[in-house]
C-alpha cells in the first residue's frame, strides 16, 4: 500500500479521488452488479491517484468493504466514515487505510486537534471535511491536512442537492489553513462542472456516484480532461 495520499493527489494528471460507494443516500445501489475488484480495476485504468472507500452505514458501507479494496490495490485509501474516537483511527489504520475523514461539523474544536495529532503520529493523513467558515477555523495543523468542502449537507443526510458554490466560497480560508490539498467533496457529476472547479483554485475532487453511475469511467475522465484543456487554452 501506498501510503503517501497527499503526494499521490498533489502530483496527479487527473486530481480525482474516486470513491467505493455501495448505496447513494437515498439507499439506491451503485455498483450495478459489478464487485469490489472489478471496480477497483476501472478506477485504477482511469488513473485514479488514491481511492476513497466509504465504510459508513449510511451508504451501506462496512469495514470489510475497506479490506477489500485494500487487498486489491496499491493506491493509498482513505476511510470516510464519522470517525471519533483514537481507537477508530488506528482501527482505520490496520484496515489498510492511508488517510481518515474527519468530520469538523460533528467534532469539538479540541476532539479534532486531538485526533488530527493522533492520525499524524500514526501515519495516516487526516483529511478534515468542512461546510462552513467555523469549521474551517476549527482546522488544526492545516499543512499537514487534506481539507475538503462538502458540497452536501450532512444534516440532511445529503439527500439533498448538492451546492458547488459553497466551495468557490470558501476557498480561501481553505487556503488559509495552509493545506496542500484543498478538495471538493461530493455532488460532482458532470465533467465539464468538476473541470471548473479545478480551474477555480481545487487541487482534488472527491468523486463516488457520479463516476460509479457512469456508463464509462474512462469517458468521463476524457471529457474532464477535454474541460480542463478547453480552459487553459481560453485563459492561455
Amino acid at each position: 500500500m501506498n501510503a503517501d495520499f497527499v503526494g499521490a493527489l498533489a502530483k496527479a494528471a487527473r486530481p480525482l479521488i474516486m470513491e467505493v460507494k455501495r448505496r447513494d443516500a437515498d439507499g439506491r445501489d451503485l455498483l450495478g452488479g459489478r464487485g469490489v475488484a472489478e471496480t477497483v480495476e476501472r478506477f485504477e485504468a482511469a488513473g485514479a491517484p488514491c481511492l476513497s472507500v466509504v465504510t459508513g452505514h449510511w451508504f451501506g458501507g462496512t469495514e470489510d468493504l475497506l479490506t477489500q479494496v485494500a487487498a486489491r490495490t496499491e493506491l493509498p485509501l482513505l476511510r470516510k466514515d464519522f470517525l471519533i474516537s483514537r481507537r477508530e483511527l488506528e482501527r482505520s489504520r490496520e484496515l489498510g487505510a492511508s488517510a481518515v475523514l474527519l468530520t469538523a461539523k460533528l467534532l469539538p474544536a479540541s476532539v479534532l486537534a486531538r485526533l488530527t495529532d493522533h492520525a499524524l503520529d500514526l501515519g495516516l493523513t487526516p483529511f478534515v471535511e468542512v461546510a462552513d467558515e467555523a469549521d474551517v477555523a476549527a482546522v488544526a495543523r492545516g499543512s499537514a491536512c487534506v481539507v475538503a468542502v462538502n458540497n452536501k449537507d450532512i444534516a440532511t443526510r445529503e439527500r439533498l442537492p448538492a451546492d458547488p458554490h459553497r466551495g468557490r466560497a470558501l476557498l480561501p480560508a481553505v487556503r488559509s489553513t495552509g493545506t496542500r490539498c484543498p478538495v471538493s467533496a461530493s455532488g460532482i457529476t458532470d465533467p465539464e462542472a468538476a473541470a471548473e472547479l479545478i480551474d477555480a483554485g481545487f487541487s482534488g475532487l472527491l468523486i463516488g456516484t457520479g463516476l460509479l453511475r457512469a456508463r464509462s469511467v474512462g469517458a468521463w475522465c476524457a471529457a474532464f480532461d477535454t474541460a480542463r484543456s478547453a480552459s487553459a487554452g481560453s485563459t492561455g
